[in-house]
């Protein structure tokens, strides 16, 4: 199935058609600013230009940097506040005038590293894949199933949210160096494995281009590894996520006419009874 997945950051807006059985992107990524302020009108109306600009009629998946719950949004730490408790699902399915799909960032990220990455490998016990970026998305799948909107990239280190003292965006506002990055980031790791014992770290996002260069910092007994499809992985997974809505939706309206045809046969035997 092809499917137009869209992933949504605190920096760029970035979509392009997918093919799901393989993984593969069948147009070329687009990317566009995301909006300053990032508010549910402005941001919508930069997904509605993405999706004209790609030309595309069918199915539209997102990954969105939030807590998503029956298409609502429920934590805004990188994101503008008014987003809270927004149907974004219903906004952006409004402005493009088709249905949108819509999940966290990282689940759909993770999603697609297990099924096409480096998480192949990791099918059984528990995987974590954690996104590097403007904040810290984190996956956690056991025996290859997901645990949703899990959101540890907000576990408290040093006091505060651990994504505002290790995030790919802390290491810019602070101006670190890789080495001295990586070394904030162990910690991060090291505080999870105390907590959680996964098997495994994935790590994707815009860093994890960077993993060679701070890779000797990370000593945790799980072993650490770049995703790899990198930063298109949030791309291939919204996609995934998306056909498993839309067979979903198929799956309920098979439901749905088979219990009206149901329900029209007996009031149809009840008349003939009565007569």
């Amino acid at each position: 199935m092809e499917i137009l997945g869209v992933d949504i950051g605190g920096s760029g807006i970035k979509g392009a058609i997918v093919d799901t059985k393989t993984g593969e992107l069948k147009t070329e990524r687009l990317r566009i600013p995301t909006p300053k302020p990032a508010t549910p009108e402005a941001m919508a109306e930069t997904l509605k230009e993405l999706v004209t600009q790609i030309g595309w009629k069918g199915p539209i998946a997102c990954g969105f940097p939030a807590r998503v719950v029956n298409g609502v949004v429920y934590t805004a730490a990188n994101i503008d506040k008014s987003w809270l408790e927004t149907p974004v699902e219903k906004v952006f399915s409004d402005a493009v005038g088709q249905e949108v799909f819509v999940a966290n960032d990282a689940d759909v990220a993770g999603i697609a590293e297990m099924h096409f990455g480096a998480g192949r490998a990791y099918q059984r016990g528990k995987a974590m894949v954690i996104t590097i970026g403007t904040g810290i998305g984190s996956a956690l799948f056991l025996d290859g199933k997901l645990y949703t909107n899990s959101e540890l990239g907000h576990v408290l280190l040093h006091g505060d949210s651990a994504e505002r003292y290790c995030a790919d965006s802390a290491r810019e506002r602070e101006g670190l160096k890789w080495k001295d990055f990586g070394k904030r980031f162990n910690e991060y790791l090291s505080h999870i494995e105390f907590i959680l014992a996964p098997d495994v770290f994935i790590l994707g996002g815009g860093a994890s281009k960077k993993f060679d260069k701070f890779k000797d910092e990370l000593t945790v007994k799980a072993p650490v590894i770049p995703a790899e499809s990198l930063n298109l992985a949030g791309i291939i997974g919204a996609a995934m996520y998306g056909e498993i809505r839309v067979k979903q939706a198929k799956e309920l309206a098979k439901e749905a006419k088979e219990k009206d045809k149901d329900e029209k046969g007996s009031k149809k035997k009840s008349r003939k009874d009565k007569e």
